[in-house]
C-alpha cells in the first residue's frame, strides 16, 4: 500500500507576541503531525500543538548550532513524503527575509503540496509596538524593507545604498544589528544626514522589548552602551520622532515583567489574557490538572436521592461542570434540582452554573469557606441535608462546621487535582537567571505541586530568588508561607481579575511595608 504524501505548511509565527499569530496559523499548528520551529518563533505557540505531534527544534541562538538549510529542507520533505502534515513555524512572515522562498522551492521541486500562511512581519510590528508608524501622511509616504545580512557567498552587495540614502521615506533593516556600523557608514557615505533619527528595537512585541533611539551620528555608540544584540529591527527615518508621543506598549504597567501562571491549562487563558493586557508576558506552567474522580459511584448515589437534600453547595468553579455533566449522563436534567437552595462560593462559580440555566441563591461576600459559613450562620441548618460536590482532597472546614451546627452533610468527589507532567528545564533556567518576575498561585494545590518540583527547600528558595510571590487569597497564601515562601501580593478578593489587579498595583507602587488590602507581608 502506497502512503499518500502529506502537506507542508510554511506558517508565519509573527514577531513574538503569541496573540499576533493568525487564525489560519493556529489551525495549522493544531492539525500538525510534525512542527519544525526555531529561534524567532515564540515557544508559547507550541501550546496549540497536539501532545502527540512531534516537535523538532531546528536552530536556536545560544542552544547549539543552526541546522543547515539543506537539512531543514530534507526534514520537511521526508516527513511530508511519509504522509504527515508538517508545519514549518517561522518567525515573522515566511517570505520576508525568512528563507521561506527557498524552503517552498525545495518542497515544490519534490512534488509535494504546500501552503504558505503569511505572518505579521517584525518589520511593521516591532516599530508599531515601539510607537513608530513606518508610514505617515506628512513624514513618510514610502517604506523600504532591507536585509541587514546578505548571503555571504554573493559576489557583490545587492543593496543600492545610493538610492536608500536619498529615500525620504522610512528604511527598515531586518537582521542588521551585527552590521549596524556598516549600515550607518554606507548611508552616511552616500549623503544621508547624520541627524536622521534611528531606532533600534530588540525582541519587538515581547515583554523583553528594548528600544534605543538616536541618530545616524550617535546610534552606534548608543547601541554599544546599551549592549543591544540580535534580534533587533533598525528603523531609519523621521517617523522615529513620533515615538515620544505614540509609545503605547512600553508604558503599560506590567511591561517587561514575566508572570508565571500555575493554573490548570484550560483555566490559564483568562489570567494570561489579563496579564498580557497590562503589558506583561504570561509564562504558563500548569502545576495542577483537573481529572475525573476514580469512582463516580458516590456522586451517582447522591444524584439518585437529590430530592432528599435541602442545600447544594459548590465550593469551586471546577466542581460545576463535572456535576452537571454527570447529572445529564444519568438521564436527569436541571428539573432534578428543584427545591434545592444552591450556594456558590463566588461569582465565577455562579457564572459557571448560570451556563446551565441555573441561578445561585446564595453567594457570600467573602469568596471562601469562611464566607459561606458566615452567610449560613443566619440560617437554620439543624436537620438540613447538604450536598457538597467538590475535589477529592480539600479543606474540611465547611463540612465539619456545618455538621457542628447539626446539618447532615454529604461530601462527594466530582474531580481530582493531580500534578501534570511538566517540562521543567526551561522553567528552572528562567527562575535561576531571574527571568520570572512574579510567581502566581490561585489555589493551595498549585502551591504544593510547584514546591514538589524542587528536590529540597533550599533549592526552592534559591530558584524563587527575588521573584514576587502573589496569591489569590489568604488560604493559598498560608500554604505558600508554610512552604517557606514569602508572600508579597494577595488579592483583595478570591478572584483571578482581583489577583491580576493586585499584581499591577504592587508593580506600580512597590512601597515597602505597605499594608493595603492587596498586599501582605
Amino acid at each position: 500500500m502506497t502512503t499518500r504524501a502529506g502537506t507542508v505548511y510554511l506558517v508565519g509565527a509573527g514577531p513574538g507576541d503569541p496573540k499576533l499569530l493568525t487564525i489560519r496559523g493556529k489551525e495549522c499548528l493544531e492539525q500538525a503531525d510534525v512542527v519544525l520551529y526555531d529561534y524567532l518563533a515564540n515557544e508559547a505557540l507550541l501550546q496549540h500543538v497536539s501532545p502527540t505531534a512531534e516537535r523538532l527544534y531546528v536552530g536556536r541562538r545560544g542552544r547549539g548550532q543552526y541546522r543547515d538549510q539543506a537539512e531543514i529542507n530534507r526534514l520537511l520533505i521526508d516527513h511530508a513524503q511519509a504522509g504527515k502534515r508538517v508545519v514549518r513555524l517561522k518567525g515573522g512572515d515566511p517570505f520576508v527575509f525568512g528563507r521561506g522562498g527557498e524552503e517552498a522551492e525545495a518542497v515544490a521541486a519534490a512534488g509535494l503540496e504546500f501552503e504558505v500562511v503569511p505572518g505579521v512581519t517584525a518589520a511593521v510590528a516591532a516599530p508599531a509596538y515601539a510607537g513608530i508608524p513606518v508610514t505617515h501622511r506628512t513624514m513618510a509616504s514610502t517604506v523600504t524593507f532591507v536585509t541587514g545580512h546578505e548571503d555571504p557567498t554573493k559576489d557583490r552587495s545587492g543593496v543600492e545604498w545610493r538610492r536608500l540614502a536619498t529615500v525620504h521615506g522610512t528604511l527598515v533593516f531586518l537582521m542588521g544589528m551585527t552590521n549596524l556600523p556598516k549600515i550607518v557608514q554606507c548611508l552616511r557615505a552616500e549623503g544621508k544626514e547624520g541627524t536622521t533619527p534611528v531606532a533600534l528595537i530588540r525582541w519587538g512585541t515581547r515583554a523583553s522589548q528594548r528600544t534605543v533611539v538616536g541618530s545616524l551620528d550617535d546610534i552606534v555608540e548608543k547601541a554599544a552602551a546599551a549592549h543591544m544584540e540580535p534580534p533587533t529591527v533598525i528603523v531609519v527615518g523621521e517617523v522615529v520622532r513620533l515615538r515620544e508621543q505614540l509609545n503605547w506598549f512600553e508604558r503599560r504597567p506590567l511591561f517587561g515583567k514575566r508572570i508565571l501562571v500555575t493554573r490548570p491549562k484550560p483555566q490559564a487563558v483568562e489570567f494570561s489574557d489579563l496579564i498580557a493586557a497590562q503589558g506583561g508576558e504570561p509564562v504558563e506552567c500548569p502545576t495542577i490538572e483537573i481529572v475525573p474522580p476514580e469512582d463516580w459511584a458516590p456522586l451517582d448515589r447522591a444524584l439518585a436521592r437529590l430530592s432528599t437534600y435541602n442545600w447544594l453547595i459548590f465550593t469551586s468553579v471546577n466542581g460545576v461542570a463535572p456535576f452537571m455533566t454527570r447529572l445529564l449522563e444519568t438521564q436527569r436534567d436541571v428539573r432534578a434540582l428543584s427545591g434545592l437552595t444552591i450556594c456558590c462560593i463566588g461569582p465565577r462559580t455562579a457564572e459557571a452554573l448560570a451556563a446551565y440555566g441555573l441561578r445561585a441563591d446564595v453567594i457570600p461576600e467573602q469568596f471562601q469557606a469562611e464566607g459561606i459559613l458566615e452567610v449560613l450562620a443566619a440560617r437554620q441548618m439543624r436537620g438540613a441535608r447538604v450536598l457538597i460536590p467538590r475535589a477529592l482532597v480539600a479543606r474540611e472546614l465547611l463540612p465539619d462546621q456545618l455538621r457542628t451546627q447539626g446539618a447532615d452533610v454529604d461530601v462527594v468527589p466530582v474531580y481530582r487535582t493531580i500534578r501534570p507532567a511538566v517540562a521543567t528545564d526551561r522553567l528552572m533556567e528562567q527562575l535561576r537567571t531571574g527571568g520570572i518576575d512574579v510567581i502566581s498561585f490561585t489555589s493551595s494545590s498549585t502551591v504544593r505541586n510547584f514546591v514538589e518540583l524542587f528536590p529540597t527547600k533550599d533549592e526552592l528558595l534559591r530558584s524563587v530568588g527575588k521573584a514576587t510571590v502573589a496569591c489569590i487569597g489568604p488560604i493559598t497564601a498560608a500554604t505558600a508561607r508554610e512552604a517557606g515562601l514569602t508572600v508579597q501580593v494577595m488579592a483583595g478578593q478570591n478572584t483571578v481579575p482581583a489577583l491580576a489587579d493586585a499584581i499591577v498595583d504592587f508593580v506600580v507602587n512597590p512601597i515597602d511595608g505597605r499594608t493595603a488590602s492587596a498586599v501582605i507581608h
